[in-house]
């Protein structure tokens, strides 16, 4: 076979470039001056882009190859600092019970002593500034903004602004300190619940398996439906000017199956893509659309089942009169089932009312980026109020749907009995629910912040090697990147905190809503006994009548 027609069919290569040998293979020199065959459709520049992006490559599978050593070696002491926030987690809300009153109390006094330090600051500084510095009328409009650090209104406006706020927070302090005390003390029978009822700790997992399944059947439905075309395969000749392939009918479909009877040496029959005509082909939008729609349903119909499953086992806890003697065997588990057997059409409802919003806001998120480019600011603004509000219906719905799977675990009743009591509820109680809420946030975004700042902490001192002398069956693993597995101990820990702290707050909820059903439903006679706390019954100034048999309930 003579060279020229080896070139034809293909065998041999019509250009060779200057080449050295690396990992096993023959890579191009870059940035050498080469020439093309003329008959080539290529150029020069085209084959120096394809060498770069080859080394581009080659770089980036060798930081790939070297973050994996990296998690090979540090992996054990990555699981060490996740259940090390594990531990911390647990342990912070375990101690609530004896260090929710003291820790909200440090965070408030912190709150005012930054705040007076704030208002002492600015007084300094509009000392300074009141006789020397330019005045605002003197320095006008400018954005260099740090010009105004030198303007005595600058200052004096901060020292306003939180003079006020410090004025709010003590009035707040003054009027709502009662509020406070039952925020606390729900707080603190929150830590008691979950210490009677660990199971609960770990019922994220539950979530977290049941949501990889929907997503991973939405995953595998959208691929088949992708895929679900019939494939087509065309023509293709790499140089057409060859003799014989003048005619050959390129770009024209082909069968990969029957032989090539053409004379053109270097005819192929290749993959082109998948059919987009047909009956079936047109729908593929449709039930796409379909089962995004059926995920977003399916992934809230999860969380829901999480929520009700959780404020079931809770307020089992709250309605037993004898604590620990009335409390369930198996808290957790009997509110699954019962959630299961009685709820799923509740909680199917309002998924879906809250999917609804959630498509319409994706759908208004498509509109938004769709016009991005147009320079029409009275569709952008309108888009921008829509997704606003869209934005503020899902929190709200959110919150509703909350409360109103509590009520369904308590009472059974349906969504819609449910979520107008729960809401009815809480509105006769809006200062308590105002108060509660922050207090609940305040502690718990200290816990995040404490266990993700330690967890952090502890993993850069470690795995930078900073801390010496710890023996050879502590030592640090030599990295290519240390930070690598310091930001996967540090994102592992906010997951894991986050899971502990939504259970904790999912239990103040119920217990919160239960106490206000306590309290408006009995009166502490001897046929309606409240059933909360000594703690609660002491701030609110009132108590149970003692049982006749002379036996007196357990705290």
């Amino acid at each position: 076979m003579i060279v020229e027609e080896s070139l034809q069919k293909g065998l041999c290569p019509r250009f060779l470039l200057p080449s050295t040998p690396a990992l096993g293979r023959c890579f191009p020199l870059p940035n050498i001056n080469f020439t093309l065959p003329e008959d080539l459709r290529i150029n020069n520049t085209t084959v120096s882009n394809g060498i770069s992006g080859l080394l581009d490559s080659i770089n980036a599978r060798d930081v790939s190859v070297k973050i994996f050593e990296d998690f090979a070696q540090s992996w054990y002491w990555i699981l060490v600092a996740l259940g090390v926030a594990l531990a911390l987690s647990l342990l912070f809300i375990l101690l609530l019970r004896l260090v929710a009153a003291p820790l909200v109390l440090l965070l408030i006094v912190g709150v005012l002593a930054v705040l007076a330090y704030g208002i002492y600051h600015c007084w300094q500084q509009y000392q300074v500034f009141r006789d020397k510095g330019a005045s605002i009328t003197q320095l006008g409009f400018t954005t260099n903004f740090s010009a105004y650090q030198s303007v005595k209104e600058t200052w004096l406006a901060a020292l306003i602004v939180l003079a006020v706020l410090e004025g709010i927070l003590l009035l707040m302090l003054i009027f709502l300190r009662q509020r406070i005390r039952i925020a606390i003390a729900l707080l603190k029978e929150a830590s008691r619940a979950v210490g009677q009822m660990m199971s609960t700790m770990f019922y994220p997992l539950v979530t977290f398996v049941l949501l990889v399944i929907c997503i991973g059947y939405w995953a595998v439905t959208a691929l088949y439906l992708a895929t679900s075309g019939q494939p087509q395969y065309i023509y293709w000749a790499s140089n057409t000017s060859t003799p014989g392939c003048e005619n050959v009918p390129v770009n024209m479909t082909c069968d990969p199956m029957a032989p090539l009877n053409s004379s053109c040496p270097n005819l192929k029959c290749v993959f082109k893509g998948y059919s987009t005509t047909g009956l079936a082909q047109r729908s593929l939008f449709n039930l796409q659309i379909y089962g995004v729609l059926g995920l977003f349903w399916t992934v809230n119909w999860v969380l829901a089942l999480g929520q009700c499953v959780l404020a079931g086992a809770f307020a089992s806890f709250y309605w037993a009169f004898h604590k620990p003697r009335d409390i369930p065997t198996f808290p957790l588990s009997s509110a699954f089932i019962r959630t299961l057997r009685y709820h799923t059409g509740s909680l199917a409802f309002g998924a879906l009312i809250l999917s609804l919003v959630q498509i319409a806001r994706v759908i208004l998120e498509y509109i938004d980026h769709k016009l991005r480019g147009s320079q029409n600011p009275v569709a952008r603004c309108i888009i921008c109020c829509f997704k606003c509000c869209l934005w503020c219906l899902e929190k709200f719905i959110k919150f509703l749907n909350r409360n109103a799977y509590i009520m369904i675990a308590i009472y059974g009743k349906n969504f819609c009995v449910s979520a107008k009591n729960a809401f009815m509820l809480l509105m006769r109680n809006v200062l308590r629910v105002v108060v509660l809420d922050k207090v609940t946030d305040l502690l718990l975004f200290f816990g995040k912040l404490l266990v993700v700042g330690g967890v952090g902490v502890l993993s850069f001192f470690f795995f930078s090697g900073r801390i010496k002398g710890l023996g050879k069956d502590f030592e640090n693993p030599n990295l290519n990147y240390y930070w690598l597995p310091i930001m996967t101990s540090i994102m592992g820990a906010y997951v894991i905190a986050s899971g502990f702290f939504s259970v904790f707050g999912m239990c103040v909820d119920t217990l919160f809503l239960c106490f206000l059903e306590d309290l408006e439903r009995n009166d502490g006679s001897q046929e309606r006994p409240y059933y909360m706390p000594k703690a609660l019954l002491k701030i609110l100034g009132k108590k149970n009548e003692a049982p006749t048999g002379g036996k007196t309930r357990k705290k």
